[in-house]
């Protein structure tokens, strides 16, 4: 495929997208590829601290400098709690995003477990519908350890990945990047760097590269 000029990345919380596109984020900017990302929810009152979600957010912007992501936003939106805005609401800030930085590229969660995923995952399907002028031409979604995973087999959508970057060149970008979030990885063993190698080393293994991230294609258009 062509090198696009820019890529939007739309992740639930701060950290996923480290953990789901952090080689490819690295990859592509790179070689030049303005990335932006969306952070769409975060540990906010009620369940979490204000505190809490400074640290992350601190944590976010130093993961975004080693990845050197060009832009970045966060809606600061309280965790688990995305499925109570608005869906008009919720659509219309991601397709804003979107819109505002006009990618060839969007990646956006796997609707897994975790609701704020499958929330976010429906509200980036509108903003990237192929319907209006100068929609992204490839939407691609990605996994996220201790969430995509953790489903019920035949009962849950499964992730089934058809698209493969080989990341083996910037699996040391993507290891500090994940390790700037210390307060996310820290005791976490399904979000450790160990198990977020693992992973990339098992994506590799399968696609004859030492590592890869993995996604599932939802639109290529060539």
């Amino acid at each position: 495929m062509k090198i696009p000029k820019k890529i939007v990345v739309i992740a639930p919380h701060p950290d996923d997208e480290v953990l789901g596109v952090g080689g490819t984020i690295s990859k592509y900017s790179d070689l030049g590829v303005e990335v932006s990302v969306l952070i769409v929810s975060g540990h906010l009152p009620p369940l979490y601290n204000q505190k809490d979600f400074d640290i992350t957010k601190k944590e976010a912007i130093k993961a975004f400098q080693i990845m050197n992501v060009k832009h970045w936003e966060f809606l600061q939106i309280p965790a688990t709690t995305v499925h109570n805005v608005s869906i008009a609401e919720l659509n219309s800030k991601i397709n804003n995003f979107v819109k505002t930085h006009n990618p060839e590229w969007v990646f956006i969660p796997f609707p897994d477990r975790h609701i704020d995923h499958r929330t976010i995952f429906d509200s980036s399907m509108v903003a990237c519908r192929p319907n209006r002028i100068n929609a992204p031409n490839v939407v691609l979604a990605y996994e996220t350890l201790s969430e995509t995973h953790w489903n019920a087999p035949g009962i849950e959508p499964s992730f089934i990945p058809d698209l493969f970057v080989n990341t083996s060149n910037y699996m040391e970008q993507k290891q500090q990047a994940l390790e700037s979030y210390v307060s996310q990885i820290n005791n976490n063993h399904s979000r450790s760097v160990e198990a977020c190698t693992a992973l990339a080393k098992f994506r590799g293994s399968q696609n004859g590269c030492e590592y890869a991230e993995a996604f599932k294609v939802i639109r290529i258009i060539i």
